[in-house]
């Protein structure tokens, strides 16, 4: 297995990054297995830096978009231009063609912008005029957002969240942490990020990963928790079915199936524990879960709902 090569993955990010373990056990999963990662909190962080030395450490493409209220969809995608020395229209391609496009400030843009991303992200396609073209393999939407009650924030619509594998929440670092960012931060020590994975060896992990076990009781299990979310009364949960409006769609449960593989992967077995379900199950769920009006009156969160599911289904 290649397993050596996560844990030296995780040396070079090291290096630039202080703690977020979570945010960076995510970005893995998503690589290995071509899902889109939100990242959510705010500014300062280290959500854009982790992106960028991701970026470097598997030598692969990347660019970045700061999204801004201003921004058009033609500026992520492309457009159709006209070339006056020939006469004719070409077809001027954005930044969305890469392997890894960081969508900074995801949130700072209004629907119009934020729903180009919808085709790329799904059918790993863009359409200009009436031209379809195939972004490269693998491909990756990072995002960042800041909390929605900032200042000049738009909510993402449900469909486009419904695309990202994670919605990751990145906390605040420990104490020791930030003392650890600040004595970095001033030091006069130059850092440099050794690339330690290609696209062939990338391809090689994605093979392996496949091939995690998983217990067919374990994949009813998944099920369950997923169904449990829409259906909460059928599952013994009448306590918090008055707080969602609409549960999980069929996306979330292929992403955990995918999902469990690789934490599994990731933490060195060849096959999955419902410890793998446990340590991605909010993730995957927190961003596609509606709440109801009744719910956000009493202050409840997704997490906590999906807390209350994990507690009420039997762990096989």
């Amino acid at each position: 297995m290649l397993n050596s090569k996560i844990e030296e993955i995780k040396i070079e990010l090291s290096k630039v990054i202080v703690g977020q373990n979570e945010m960076i056990d995510a970005l893995l999963i998503g690589l290995f297995t071509n899902g889109h990662i939100l990242l959510e909190g705010v500014p300062g962080l280290a959500k854009t830096t982790t992106v960028k030395a991701l970026a470097d450490i598997i030598n692969l493409n990347f660019k970045r978009v700061q999204f801004t209220p201003d921004l058009l969809p033609s500026d992520i995608i492309g457009a159709q231009i006209y070339d006056m020395k020939t006469g004719e229209f070409k077809i001027k391609k954005g930044p969305i063609f890469t392997n890894l496009l960081l969508a900074d400030e995801i949130n700072r843009a209004p629907a119009k912008v934020q729903s180009a991303l919808l085709e790329v992200m799904q059918e790993r396609q863009v359409t200009i005029a009436e031209d379809s073209f195939k972004v490269d393999s693998p491909f990756l939407v990072l995002a960042t957002q800041n909390p929605i009650e900032q200042e000049g924030a738009y909510t993402l619509p449900e469909a486009q969240l419904d695309r990202f594998m994670f919605k990751i929440v990145v906390g605040y670092n420990t104490k020791e942490e930030e003392f650890e960012i600040a004595k970095r931060v001033t030091s006069t020590q130059s850092i440099s990020l050794n690339k330690v994975l290609d696209k062939e060896t990338l391809s090689l992990i994605k093979e392996e990963i496949a091939k995690v076990h998983i217990d067919e009781e374990l994949e009813k299990y998944i099920v369950d928790i997923v169904c449990a979310t829409r259906e909460p009364k059928e599952y013994g949960l009448e306590e918090i079915a008055d707080y969602i409006q609409f549960g999980a769609s069929p996306r979330a449960t292929i992403d955990m199936f995918k999902a469990v593989k690789a934490m599994a992967y990731i933490r060195g077995n060849d096959y999955v524990s419902p410890i793998d379900i446990a340590l991605v199950v909010k993730a995957i769920l927190r961003h596609r879960i509606i709440l109801s009006y009744e719910a956000e009156a009493m202050q409840k969160t997704t997490d906590e709902l999906i807390q209350k599911i994990m507690e009420k289904i039997d762990i096989p």
